[in-house]
């Protein structure tokens, strides 16, 4: 994958489809003068780029000189964005209430107070059925502004009402701002450390949580206030790695859009993270049937307008729905299907590398290096993990650690006898280091610093041995994560009967379906 670059503008083209770039040149026909030609220039140049190379630039254009290229680009920029605005307004509700703002300032500004008035009116209206309540808010501003400058008489009271209004609005949106902080904080937690890794990390959540939570919570019926108690309680829940509560609330935070229909298209994001959370949570409690059936509404919901409609969206769709399908081949154990996905997945993300995110990489990394070791391809397994092994340690060090963990298991899979030894001192400092040694882990250490020494005949009781070690933590909440993102559980088990590991997942799915 290439590096991403940085250039903004570079950015922005790359993002632009087929039918917005015959608009931009449209646009700058009907808008600009002689002077714009040499945006046009800089476009095509940039268009042109697959990276951004400022000398390989400059070479191409012949009209632009090195002094002059700063301002253009910023010139250039500022067109794009206008001439986009022109033809994205109508494709979201709050860029339809910008633009109706926009008129009443307008009219507002030639004197037209009573048609200023009348506009803002609608506005109110359109904001308050689509839970709009930040638009509410410069709405009943500039009404007030409006009765504060001029008599209007528009309506009695109309001094009380609006007062009324502002006061309702403003609590309701301190209520919401609260809410969405506490969801943003929690999660922002889990993407730095991962999962609580002992009664510490519980009692700091439990404590942040519940001092930030308002008492009147399941009193609370705005939309956005359900939605944001229900992404709190559901990263709350995550992070203490309690998956029943994880899930319950996953559920509800779907369940809200389904009851509230409309605010699929305005929330599509929000929409489309809670059903992949929703399938996490499936994934982690081994709910096969309900995994299967949300993950076909799902990809029903991937081909629906709401979910094509915008490029953002588009690359959420992708990384969300070919997560959960890797998910769904290592939880059938079906490995060597899960590499039929590989080559599409590698393809977007070439595609939108300069728009994923450092973590959704990472995370889709591993799961493609799980898919590889469950396969048995450990070299391939091992490429991959390297990917997040060499990644600076700043977010997600649980998923760090268990990459070192997973890297020198696939080690002692290909017998590297020679190098297992210093790996295992390597990844013990590291996980110390981070105060990420659990019960399991460490006597995985041990387990595999003997193992090379261990003879053959003796092997499988030692196997046997650290499984039946390990099975005492199974239900320890503090300890799940080693089986969460290992499943060391199958390993051992594939390695006492001698079979494959796929093998051993696949008849755990299908002994679950005569339960």
């Amino acid at each position: 994958m290439p590096n991403r670059s940085a250039d903004i503008l570079f950015q922005l083209i790359r993002s632009l489809e087929k039918s917005e770039k015959r608009n931009f040149k449209l646009y700058i026909q009907r808008n600009s003068g002689n002077k714009d030609l040499k945006i046009i220039e800089l476009f095509d140049a940039i268009d042109k780029l697959k990276e951004y190379d400022e000398t390989v630039l400059l070479k191409k254009l012949n009209s632009i000189e090195k002094p002059q290229l700063s301002n253009i680009k910023a010139h250039l920029y500022k067109q794009l964005l206008a001439s986009l605005r022109v033809i994205k307004t109508s494709e979201s509700i709050d860029m339809q209430l910008h633009e109706q703002l926009d008129y009443a300032r307008i009219l507002y500004n030639k004197g037209l107070y009573h048609q200023s008035l009348k506009i803002l009116e609608k506005v109110k209206e359109m904001a308050i059925q689509h839970n709009q309540y930040t638009f509410l808010i410069q709405v009943i501003s500039f009404e007030k502004k409006i009765e504060t400058l001029h008599i209007t008489r528009s309506m009695q009271d109309r001094a009380e009402k609006l007062s009324s209004e502002a006061l309702g609005v403003n609590q309701k949106r301190e209520t919401i701002t609260g809410l969405s902080n506490l969801a943003l904080l929690l999660y922002s937690w889990y993407v730095k450390n991962g999962h609580a890794r002992n009664e510490n990390d519980e009692k700091t959540i439990k404590e942040f949580f519940f001092s930030k939570l308002p008492a009147h919570h399941q009193q609370l019926d705005g939309f956005y206030e359900k939605l944001y108690i229900c992404q709190s309680f559901c990263w709350f829940a995550f992070i203490r790695q309690d998956f029943l509560m994880y899930y319950r609330y996953t559920q509800k935070w779907v369940d809200l859009f389904h009851q509230n229909s409309n605010m699929v298209e305005i929330e599509t994001g929000h929409y489309i993270k809670g059903i992949h959370n929703l399938l996490n949570a499936h994934f982690d409690l081994r709910n096969y049937a309900k995994f299967a059936e949300t993950l076909s509404e799902f990809e029903a919901f991937s081909e629906s307008p709401a979910a094509i409609r915008f490029e953002n969206t588009r690359i959420q769709m992708f990384v969300y729905l070919f997560s959960a399908r890797l998910n769904q081949h290592i939880i059938l154990g079906d490995f060597k299907g899960g590499l039929s996905l590989l080559p599409a997945i590698e393809e977007k993300l070439e595609e939108y590398s300069l728009f994923i995110d450092r973590h959704r990489i990472m995370v889709i990394n591993y799961k493609i290096a799980t898919i590889y070791f469950g396969a048995d391809d450990y070299n391939r397994c091992i490429d991959y993990l390297h990917k997040i092994i060499n990644d600076p340690v700043d977010l997600r060090t649980d998923l760090q650690c268990y990459s070192r963990l997973l890297h020198l298991i696939s080690h002692y899979e290909l017998g590297n006898s020679e190098i297992i030894e210093y790996l295992i001192k390597s990844v013990y400092r590291f996980m110390a280091k981070m105060q990420n040694l659990s019960s399991v882990e460490e006597a995985i250490f041990k387990f595999l610093r003997n193992a090379f020494h261990t003879d053959k005949g003796k092997l499988k009781q030692a196997f046997t041995e650290l499984l039946e070690k390990l099975r005492k933590f199974e239900h320890n909440r503090f300890e799940a994560r080693a089986f969460v993102y290992l499943d060391i559980i199958s390993w051992l088990e594939s390695k006492i009967s001698q079979k494959p590991i796929a093998e051993i997942i696949r008849q755990r799915y299908l002994d679950s379906k005569h339960k």
